[in-house]
């Protein structure tokens, strides 16, 4: 009997080391491949045929003009000293289709424009557990593409595009039929949008700043359960657009200058079940646009110096505005019915002129905050030029004591009295 379990321990143990000594010689045969003029490899072509799983190459200071690179290997790929990629306006730059590739310290220039394939500066296609980091795109059509990947991290790059037109200009970041992406605190300027998702599940934008771009700072799509948070959305052709989506977290964004005939901070369309909470709206066109959306808790934001603070189409039911705060907006709220499913509670406003005669902090009347020249303005865009005129303050006036025209029930009953921190 000992003698059997003699031999069995020896078999253990001997299966322990042969599992050892296999593992040994895949970390002993990762290498460094350099890239460069006085270096073995010349061009980075030679070094991705010549690279083996793990290898890591490294790019150094120097201008390579090279494109439709292809890594199919897990390896690192970086530069420590700004190598720069150039793709001469020509073809796609860097395609990935290894899992747990890094990419870190290179400088992407000139992919071509193809409205057929998409070029990209890095496209990451079927892929999952890669990190694109710390690198600079610069006038690239597209320029981080991800495609059917999970597990990615995409952090701390600059990518910037100088296209003037929306259709010569592809995405910063770009994300189709994603799942447990993290984009965090990256700059993202001049693209068409500088953040799109769409069929994305489960991921999150964080710390970012997108401005500048032609169309969106970011732009949802069809991509449930994701959230943003901190990021900043800065003179954009519009800020954001969250279409055909449910459960989204919009937290403690900032919308800023977003201004144009068609301009929002935030477009919502057909979206449900979500949370938009300490956000901060100035001197946007539109504050919040809502158009055929639900259950939509809005709390906590700020509402400043926007042309429209609020826009709230009859379409839209189930919607709860709760403690923002709504300063020297042009138009607080404005809707295009005079019918209201929509709740407004304990909300501050700058226009209200009631009083607390009980001092519980609580306007002792309700605020009504549509003007009935906002429902003017939204048949006729034309009338604005009258909004500072003594015959609009006489209408609004008169609306207040006997309202007809506008909403009878969208009306805050407990308006606060002091801005709500």
């Amino acid at each position: 009997m000992l003698k059997k379990n003699g031999i069995n321990s020896y078999i253990s143990k001997l299966v322990i080391t042969l599992i050892y000594l296999w593992s040994i010689p895949i970390t002993l045969s990762s290498k460094e491949l350099h890239v460069g003029k006085n270096y073995n490899f010349k061009t980075i072509k030679d070094a991705l045929s010549a690279c083996q799983k793990f290898d890591t190459i490294i790019l150094h200071n120097e201008h390579f003009i090279e494109s439709n690179l292809i890594i199919d290997k897990k390896i690192t790929f970086k530069s420590n000293e700004g190598a720069v990629i150039d793709g001469e306006g020509k073809n796609q730059i860097l395609t990935i289709l290894a899992d747990s590739v890094l990419v870190s310290g290179i400088k992407f220039i000139n992919t071509g424009i193809s409205f057929i394939d998409d070029n990209s500066a890095i496209k990451l296609d079927s892929v999952k557990g890669c990190i694109i980091k710390n690198n600079i795109f610069e006038n690239n059509f597209f320029g981080i593409y991800l495609a059917r990947s999970s597990d990615i991290l995409i952090t701390e790059n600059k990518l910037k595009a100088y296209n003037k037109k929306e259709s010569y200009s592809g995405n910063g970041i770009h994300l189709w039929y994603c799942k447990d992406i993290k984009v965090i605190k990256n700059y993202v300027s001049g693209h068409r949008d500088g953040i799109y998702f769409e069929f994305v599940k489960e991921s999150y934008i964080k710390n970012n700043k997108s401005e500048g771009n032609l169309r969106y700072g970011l732009h949802f799509m069809f991509s449930d359960d994701c959230s943003y948070t901190n990021n900043k959305f800065i003179n954009n052709g519009a800020g954001v657009a969250v279409m055909y989506t449910k459960n989204v977290k919009m937290l403690g964004n900032e919308f800023v200058s977003n201004w144009g005939a068609a301009s929002y901070g935030i477009l919502l369309k057909d979206i449900a079940d979500s949370e938009i909470k300490n956000n901060y709206f100035i001197k946007n066109s539109s504050g919040i646009y809502i158009e055929g959306s639900n259950r939509i808790k809005v709390e906590g934001n700020n509402f400043e110096e926007n042309g429209w603070a609020i826009r709230l189409m009859a379409n839209s039911m189930d919607n709860h505005f709760i403690k923002n705060n709504f300063m020297a907006n042009s138009f607080d709220v404005s809707t295009n019915s005079i019918k209201n499913f929509n709740t407004f509670e304990n909300n501050y406003w700058s226009e209200y002129k009631g009083y607390d005669i009980d001092k519980d902090g609580i306007g002792d009347i309700p605020f009504r905050p549509v003007k009935l020249f906002s429902l003017v303005v939204e048949k006729n865009k034309p009338t604005l030029i009258l909004i500072r005129s003594l015959f609009v303050d006489i209408l609004d006036a008169a609306e207040r004591i006997f309202p007809i025209l506008t909403p009878e029930t969208l009306l805050d009953n407990s308006p606060s009295m002091k801005k709500i921190l």
